[in-house]
């Protein structure tokens, strides 16, 4: 059974998680705030396994000037024996391409790609609060150009 502070509580560290992103406060350890040590993601770009993983967040940033990430209609269901519990938001994504990008592609380039999706997540009690053990985000619609990638990241097929 879901309680109102599971659901604040795992709601907060979304939103936490979130703000991190934009103003990218990537600073020590930050990635233990809000996962655990064998946290595995997947996201269009592909999947990711390790806390380590987590620190290209940063260089992912980067490719853009500025993002907005919000998180919406947080659904959280615990289970009350295990303490397991999982979490499913909408996010629309807004990111904003670097002066040189729109350069690079012309006058009538989009400043924006932006993305409608959702998250999908798995968290484990921990000493220190809830940490993500699993996250997933799945891109349901875009808008825009993304950036150029490097060549080492090729983007996972489409399912």
């Amino acid at each position: 059974m879901t309680t109102q502070t599971d659901h604040t509580e795992i709601s907060m560290l979304i939103s936490r998680f979130f703000r991190v992103l934009d103003e990218r406060k990537f600073e020590g350890d930050w990635a233990r705030s809000y996962f655990t040590d064998d946290v595995r993601t997947v996201t269009p770009i592909g999947a990711s396994d390790g806390i380590e993983a987590m620190e290209h967040t940063s260089e992912a940033l980067e490719r853009y000037a500025r993002t907005q990430h919000i998180a919406s209609d947080v659904l959280v269901d615990v289970e009350a024996v295990s303490g397991r519990a999982g979490a499913s938001w909408n996010a629309p994504m807004t990111h904003v391409h670097h002066d040189t990008t729109l350069q690079s592609r012309g006058e009538d380039a989009n400043p924006l790609l932006t993305v409608g999706g959702y998250y999908e997540a798995e968290l484990r009690r921990m000493r220190e609060g809830r940490r993500i053990s699993r996250m997933s985000v799945r891109a349901i619609w875009t808008t825009g150009e993304p950036p150029v990638l490097p060549p080492e990241i090729q983007p996972t097929p489409a399912e």
